[in-house]
């Protein structure tokens, strides 16, 4: 068992070298790996499944079963992007298999499963981002990849029964709302091994890995970067539910980045209870418009991307959260507002993913906590594409997050509660 907050050093020095192999000396934040716009998920009907290359049978509970497919509706064609106006070099997945992994020998059936968190594989959040660290790894190795897309709360153990039939080597997990039934599903499965996206356990058996992050240093980067573009001195963040902990580190890392540099800019928050509800989301943002807000911070999943397209739709700046929006919500720059979209927030749930599943695959795989932060580039900011972000807030965003990456600068929130720290 592992203590709380060990740090998996084997593997946080493994993200470190991957990322160090594709950027080279460069210090600028590592560009996410994302995809096109694709439908929100539906969550009225059934939970929806996909098999890469191998099909579940369904878990006989009473009640219609998730089987694994193969085919999502379509998870676009990833996009390497830099990082803001002075970014390096695109850095890819693929360039890192390539580089770090093209001898590996894998394992003969080695097969992964995903269950994702309320959504879809191709919804524009960190659902998707977690797919493409599976689909990475997919095309790396040359291993079986299915998932299932979980439709409601009640079907987070069912779901996790069925990908498990098939007995596959690797279960992804992809939520903080997961951690109870996937910690169940690692104690009873000690052969398997856990992949928890988001999620914090006490202690965790040497089969499961929490990807955890710096929520607080991406909310801070947002909040910066609001305090830098608003003209009214008053800022919004939109963010999901508030007893998940990504989410509050998100937020309160916002007002803390905002009042970074101007401590009298008004920061209006909210926090919603669904995760998968645009409209709410663009509600509270234009009452945060009304308030006279001028940059608008999504921090909710498909919620938050409601309220940053609100902002947008209104012709002031939005801020994006997990992967870049430009690429997601504003489909490359084809939907109306795309203008406006300042940046994102990014979390790097796809090297998360694919570094643990190399782990695995190499024998490698060790139990607890795996961080991902400013400093090993798994929390970075997005390129600001088509909006008129000056030149100024964009060395000054720079600086802010080079910073954050040498430990000079400190958010001042705490990492484990995401309340703002004491003292």
């Amino acid at each position: 068992m592992r203590a709380p907050r060990g740090m998996m050093i084997a593997a946080l020095a493994l993200a470190l070298t991957l990322l160090a192999a594709a950027c080279g000396n460069d210090e600028t934040g590592t560009p996410a790996d994302t995809g096109t716009t694709l439908p929100p998920a539906d969550t009225g009907t059934p939970t929806e499944t996909g098999t890469m290359t191998e099909t579940a049978s369904p878990t006989d509970t009473g009640t219609e079963t998730a089987t694994p497919t193969d085919t999502p509706t379509d998870t676009g064609t990833p996009t390497e992007t830099g990082t803001g106006d002075t970014a390096s070099a695109a850095v890819s997945l693929a360039d890192v298999c390539a580089s770090e992994y093209a001898d590996v020998e894998v394992p003969e059936g080695f097969s992964v499963g995903l269950v994702t968190d309320i959504g879809r594989v191709n919804d524009g959040t960190f659902n998707q981002y977690a797919f493409e660290g599976m689909q990475a790894a997919e095309e790396c190795f040359g291993i079986e990849t299915n998932f299932i897309e979980t439709s409601s709360e009640a079907d987070y153990a069912r779901n996790l029964e069925t990908i498990l039939s098939p007995g596959p080597d690797v279960v992804v997990t992809v939520g903080f709302l997961l951690a109870t039934d996937t910690l169940a599903a690692a104690e009873a499965n000690p052969e398997t091994f856990f992949i928890g996206v988001d999620q914090f356990q006490p202690e965790y058996p040497d089969n499961y890995v929490g990807i955890l992050f710096r929520e607080d240093q991406g909310g801070f980067l947002a909040g910066a970067m609001a305090g830098l573009l608003t003209e009214s001195g008053v800022v919004g963040v939109v963010g999901g539910r508030e007893d998940v902990p990504p989410v509050v580190r998100f937020v309160n890392g916002f007002e803390q980045g905002a009042k970074s540099i101007d401590e009298s800019i008004n920061v209006l928050s909210v926090f919603l209870p669904s995760f998968t509800d645009p409209a709410a989301g663009a509600s509270a943002a234009q009452q945060f418009l009304g308030e006279g807000a001028d940059v608008i911070f999504g921090a909710g999943g498909l919620t938050g991307s409601g309220a940053v397209r609100a902002a947008t739709d209104a012709g002031v700046f939005g801020i994006g959260v997990d992967q870049d929006e430009y690429f997601t919500t504003y489909e490359g720059g084809e939907a109306p507002g795309a203008e406006f979209l300042a940046t994102s927030a990014i979390k790097r749930v796809d090297l998360g993913v694919f570094s643990q599943i190399a782990a695995a695959v190499q024998g490698d795989f060790s139990g607890g906590i795996f961080e991902l932060n400013a400093e090993n580039n798994g929390i970075t900011y997005a390129p600001f594409h088509d909006a008129d972000v000056p030149e100024e807030a964009a060395t000054q965003i720079e600086e802010i997050r080079a910073g954050l990456a040498d430990g000079s600068i400190d958010t001042g929130v705490d990492p484990v509660t995401g309340l703002p720290a004491e003292g």
